[in-house]
């Protein structure tokens, strides 16, 4: 069983506890109305489906029952960081100090690293 790191409650708990929430840092229009039919859907149905690293939201649905983010590898099920609902985006070059400078530009889920743990993510 995946043991998912709250950061809002600073623990590890079972991830039966937590349900998935879609992509994370998607931005959401300001006048949903005004969409052409082509926009809303790419807006609220279309969204990547990576292999390797992907920022996603979480809820912790039988605990504080808040959102919160994480970055998750597709291929291996693993957490390497969880943060608060509204921080930005992480840095690819700081979680992956080995990561060639071409990944900078580039989104998360071009890309496939094994960032190491640190206080702020799973371990």
């Amino acid at each position: 069983m995946l043991l998912i790191r709250c950061p809002y409650c600073e623990e590890e708990h079972p991830e039966l506890e937590f349900r998935h929430a879609g992509e994370a840092h998607i931005a959401r229009p300001t006048e949903i109305a005004d969409l052409s039919d082509d926009e809303f859907e790419k807006f609220f149905f279309i969204r990547q489906n990576p292999k390797g690293l992907i920022f996603e939201r979480w809820r912790h649905i039988h605990g504080c029952g808040r959102f919160f983010n994480a970055a998750r590898d597709t291929v291996t099920d693993k957490f390497h960081l969880t943060y608060k609902a509204g921080e930005p985006k992480p840095d690819i070059t700081l979680m992956a100090p080995s990561a060639p400078a071409a990944w900078a530009n580039r989104e998360p889920a071009e890309l496939n690293v094994d960032m190491p743990a640190n206080d702020t993510g799973v371990k």
